[in-house]
């Protein structure tokens, strides 16, 4: 840096020196070009002290300055140049207006201003004084004021004390929020690596303001782009392991700042561990994390234990009394099927039984997870045993007393979390396989039960993401979502209750969930449909969520849907036909198009129903048949004659009999 700013340097200082040396010889305008030169002097000692202090100096506005300067010169060296004619004749055709002069002391006295500027704003504090005002704004400044701050936010940032650089990244945090093009010019002024470093290893405060300012300018692809290769998700991944807990929440909100904004960096969080330690955020005091994320005390049970236990001889004893855990080697057989990092469950208990099971762990909220080739198991009680967590967490720093903080800190943390985990899994499988395989599943079923409103809905719409991807992407469905894993038994439990007993910012994200994961429920899951179809009922919901529900059992009922015969069956059970109907008549065209969809799948797979011939779902589907705007959409035009013909076919067998 010091040697490109000398380069820099280096003509200006060259073109000062002429320019004096000019003015000497000038044998015209005397005064004026002595008055030059004075000025000029000035000007070369200020570039000459710049050049001293290279190492200190702000590569930014030094550019900007010193080319603004270097032009000054050149047209001051142009016009005593002019001053240098001997003789008469070539001092009558040289026309010098008297204006000139004038206008150049203006200009080498407004470089004189910016470079001093530049001097003290590039100082360090202990050189200019800490309580030294920077001077206002430089001559330069006067056209793009804002620019001129940040130049002076950002030098502060490199070169003043702890608590100036507190102030400027909370100016700058100032400036870039809901301000793009202030946002831009941050970036594009190097405000970036200073910004990082305060996030590393400033105050508190500094590094709260450095970790809101580094989200607010993460306004596109560019902008993150530049912040990638600047080693954000480094410094990010080393204050989630080890900085204090507010910080920690700024940073977990910078990073789904940045994956909202650009996608594809979601693998670089990945890569830098960040999922791991907002699941170990996650899971603090709400359940243990897994061994993945965790080294597991020996006191500690996991669900795994908890399950097994489930499944032994209610006569099985403990050896000692005062202990309530013991070891188990589980068989080949019991290990069979699990992956590398496995789902808890029992094989030989009953869904209810399962169901109870997940229940006691969640209240007890001491999970921990089997170590390879053993684990730990209550023998005498199905419920989980209290201890004292005394688990060293990796990737969560206790060093600070994270169990001190105040309930606002540790429920901002969470909040925070949830909603990063849920922007770097959107569209994301190795993630969503990730953070699956953690407790995160857990954690947000038990968090959607008893988190704050901005937890819950964080929460919420992270289970969103993660069923998304996995209704398109089998393995981490049949992974993830096993009709008898505990973790994923809770999240449809607790999704059920939302949607049962509806919390409006929750119900759409909820009712979402369902759908995505249709492909994953039994049968004998009817408890499920029943709920989607109360609120098909326009009476009962609002349209955006009756229009969710209807393609929730749209996906429950299509043909892709291996158990689309029983689901349909269902919905017919739970009275989904009249509302469907009525939907299909009465509202506007998108939902009408879902709802037509949804009956139309119902008719073409169980076309024999009774319930079909009392609705009268032929004579809507013949109704349909004839408006322009229905058969035109690609949703329904192939699915429309299908159904129609079938249920033509089998309602006019049943008229026949």
């Amino acid at each position: 840096m010091a040697e490109i700013v000398k380069q820099i340097l280096a003509k200006p200082i060259q073109l000062a020196d002429q320019v004096t040396k000019a003015a000497d010889e000038a044998h015209s305008f005397k005064q004026e070009c002595a008055e030059l030169k004075s000025k000029t002097i000035k000007l070369a000692d200020q570039l000459r002290q710049a050049a001293r202090a290279s190492n200190d100096l702000y590569e930014r506005p030094t550019r900007r300055i010193i080319d603004e300067t270097e032009q000054a010169l050149e047209k001051a060296l142009a016009l005593v140049a002019k001053c240098r004619a001997n003789g008469l004749m070539k001092r009558v055709f040289t026309i010098i207006p008297a204006a000139a002069f004038k206008k150049m002391l203006s200009q080498l006295e407004n470089s004189i201003g910016d470079i001093s500027w530049l001097l003290r704003v590039s100082a360090s504090a202990s050189d200019r004084g800490d309580n030294e005002y920077l001077g206002g704004l430089p001559p330069i400044a006067a056209n793009e004021p804002i620019l001129c701050l940040i130049w002076e936010q950002i030098a502060t940032l490199s070169t003043g004390s702890a608590d100036d650089r507190t102030d400027a990244a909370g100016q700058l945090a100032s400036l870039a929020r809901g301000n793009e093009r202030y946002g831009k010019l941050i970036i594009e002024e190097g405000g970036v690596g200073p910004l990082l470093k305060l996030v590393k290893d400033g105050k508190l405060e500094g590094q709260e303001n450095a970790a809101n300012t580094i989200g607010y300018l993460a306004w596109d692809v560019e902008s993150v782009d530049h912040m990638i290769h600047a080693g954000v998700c480094s410094v990010f991944a080393k204050v989630l392991k080890e900085g204090p807990m507010k910080v920690q929440a700024s940073v977990a909100c910078a990073v789904a700042v940045l994956a909202k904004n650009h996608p594809k960096c979601q693998d670089h969080f990945a890569q830098n561990n960040i999922i791991r330690l907002l699941v170990g955020h996650l899971a603090f005091e709400t359940v243990q994390e897994h061994s993945k994320y965790a080294i597991t005390s020996h006191k500690n049970m996991s669900i795994h234990s908890v399950v097994l236990a489930s499944n032994n001889s209610p006569n099985s004893k403990s050896n000692n009394a005062n202990n309530n855990t013991k070891k188990v080697v589980v068989d080949e057989d019991e290990r069979q099927g699990y992956s590398h990092i496995p789902h808890p469950m029992g094989s030989n208990e009953k869904s209810y039984q399962m169901h109870n099971v997940v229940k006691n762990t969640i209240a007890h909220t001491a999970v921990a997870t089997p170590e390879s080739g053993n684990v730990k198991r209550n023998v005498n009680n199905t419920k989980p045993v209290h201890h004292q967590n005394n688990m060293s967490l990796s990737g969560t720093s206790i060093k600070g007393g994270r169990e001190l903080e105040d309930p606002e800190t540790k429920a901002r943390m969470k909040a925070m979390s949830a909603k990063a985990l849920w922007l770097l899994a959107k569209g994301n499988s190795a993630i969503c396989k990730s953070i699956t395989e953690s407790r995160a599943l857990l954690c947000f079923a038990v968090l959607l039960e008893k988190g704050t409103a901005d937890v819950q809905y964080n929460s919420a719409m992270a289970l969103q993401e993660i069923a998304a991807v996995a209704e398109q992407d089998s393995d981490l469905r049949q992974s993830a979502f096993k009709p008898n894993s505990p973790a994923a038994k809770a999240v449809v439990d607790q999704v059920l209750k939302i949607i049962e007993k509806p919390d409006f910012d929750l119900l759409i994200p909820c009712i979402k969930v369902t759908g995505y994961l249709a492909r994953t429920f039994r049968a004998t899951e009817t408890r499920i449909i029943r709920p989607l179809v109360r609120l098909l009922d326009e009476g009962e919901a609002d349209q955006m969520v009756t229009m969710e529900a209807a393609d929730a059992l749209k996906k429950f009922a299509c043909t892709e849907n291996y158990l689309h015969l029983d689901h349909c069956k269902a919905i017919i059970e739970a009275g989904g036909v009249k509302h469907l109907i009525q939907l299909v008549y009465f509202t506007e065209h998108k939902l009408q198009i879902l709802a037509l969809a949804l009956l139309c799948y119902i008719a073409l797979h169980v076309p024999d129903n009774e319930a079909l011939a009392q609705a009268e779902v032929l004579t809507a589907l013949e109704w349909a048949s004839k408006q322009t705007s229905i058969i035109q959409n690609p949703s329904v035009n192939t699915l429309l004659p299908e159904a129609k013909g079938k249920l033509e076919l089998y309602q006019s067998r049943g008229t026949r009999r």
